[in-house]
């Protein structure tokens, strides 16, 4: 796809791209692109960070941690998510990492109760094999700085 456009590809081109690899699961294309993405801007961890999730929904977590050993020795930083949301005219800020919000017992506690309503009602949450993350890591990953700010 990329051979066959008729201009040079873009990093957002190519970043949308990867980002359907890994919806797919497309390894061996996901590995093309990313490379296309770390040639045409060194600095930008899109590429290190979604096929490091590629080799992770992939169940190989060697390259997995390969890939974000390669980020980090390359001194490519990832850019932390970040949600605002107004309650009662007033602005809570959540950033992904952050636990220092004056009610996050509650917002926790709020999302442990939404998660059992969600999987009553028969959601399953696809992890995408992040089985072999700490604990923490997983909590993190699944509740996310936006689920935080839904609880709020």
């Amino acid at each position: 796809m990329i051979k066959a456009m008729c201009c040079k590809p873009c990093v957002a081109a190519c970043t949308a791209l990867l980002s359907a690899c890994r919806i797919h699961g497309n390894v061996e294309m996901g590995e093309h692109v990313a490379k296309q993405i770390l040639v045409l801007e060194p600095e930008n961890a899109a590429g290190h960070v979604l096929l490091s999730k590629i080799y992770a929904a992939a169940g190989n977590r060697h390259f997995c941690e390969n890939v974000e050993q390669q980020r980090k020795k390359r001194g490519v930083k990832k850019q932390l998510s970040c949600t605002w949301i107004e309650v009662n005219n007033e602005m809570h800020t959540f950033v992904v990492d952050n636990q220092d919000h004056p009610q996050m017992i509650e917002i926790h506690a709020e999302l442990q109760r939404l998660s059992g309503l969600l999987h009553d009602a028969g959601y399953v949450y696809k992890r995408l094999n992040l089985f072999w993350l700490t604990k923490k890591r997983c909590f993190i990953c699944v509740t996310g700085s936006v689920k935080r700010a839904i609880a709020c």
